[in-house]
């Protein structure tokens, strides 16, 4: 029996008499970024929407390039050997924009964010763990396939060898590419908190340039309104960084300024996203 007068103590605990403290014998760490990014992994690779997303990106990236290369064998020429593997990477986009919202608009959808911003009460924190887990993966994958598809249509397409330029914007360039569209995705997500809503609103910025300049054709009053939203659009910003653009040569951004233009807007809505999560309630 202790003595009197004396609180009793559990094994393990540490009682500093005179203070009446209790000091937990769990240590405490001070935390810090790396935390929230091994968070954010965790949270990243074990959802199956990551996985069915990305495996789609890789499908349509590979798939439809190889298919390009054995429908055109190595009797047509093809210049630039490269251009028409945006095609897969246009596509791929649909799968990377859907993700880039979910990764954080799905725990406003389940509730589950009060659970984070909990354990981690830095929401400037938690965004940028969420941004850079999500631009790093979306970043390597990407890259991986585009490369693979480049290496295809070099060895199958029958056309000027690819620059040492070419290659760069068709592998890391498309990569870098897609990979911000989908930050941008998530900046949208992060300042929307409707998954629907995001995608939507995504979409919306990836396919409704060019459907208004197709109905303005007709229209030689907005015909310069028409060349402009071709000319700054998603999908012929990707095919300018692959050496096609819709226009021709001598219309639009040219080589690594489509994905200049795209990382100024994505740096613009990202620092909204900042703001507005330190400004409001979860």
């Amino acid at each position: 029996m202790p003595p009197q007068g004396h609180p009793q103590q559990h094994p393990g605990a540490n009682w500093q008499g005179g203070q009446g403290g209790y000091v937990s014998p769990i240590p405490v760490r001070r935390t810090h970024l790396g935390h929230a990014l091994a968070s954010e992994w965790t949270k990243i690779r074990s959802v199956r929407s990551t996985i069915w997303t990305l495996s789609a990106l890789v499908v349509l990236i590979v798939g439809l390039g190889l298919m390009i290369a054995l429908a055109l064998g190595s009797e047509r020429v093809v210049a630039p050997k490269l251009g028409l593997s945006f095609i897969g990477v246009l596509l791929g986009t649909l799968c990377i924009i859907p993700l880039g919202v979910l990764v954080i608009s799905s725990e406003y959808g389940t509730g589950m964010i009060r659970t984070t911003m909990t354990a981690c009460p830095s929401r400037g924190r938690v965004l940028a763990a969420k941004a850079i887990v999500f631009f790093g993966l979306s970043f390597v994958i990407t890259t991986i396939a585009t490369s693979l598809v480049a290496l295809i249509g070099s060895g199958m397409l029958n056309g000027p060898d690819p620059t040492t330029g070419e290659w760069m914007r068709a592998t890391v360039g498309a990569g870098l590419y897609v990979s911000t569209l989908g930050l941008l995705a998530l900046s949208v997500g992060s300042l929307l908190r409707h998954s629907a809503g995001a995608i939507s609103a995504m979409l919306g910025v990836v396919l409704l340039p060019m459907l208004l300049a197709v109905f303005m054709l007709g229209s030689d009053s907005l015909k310069s309104v028409s060349q402009s939203l071709i000319e700054y659009s998603v999908p012929n910003a990707l095919a300018s960084m692959y050496g096609s653009p819709f226009l021709g040569t001598d219309s639009g951004p040219q080589g690594w300024t489509p994905l200049l233009i795209l990382a100024g807007v994505t740096a613009v809505v990202l620092g909204g996203a900042f703001a507005a999560q330190s400004q409001r309630d979860v």
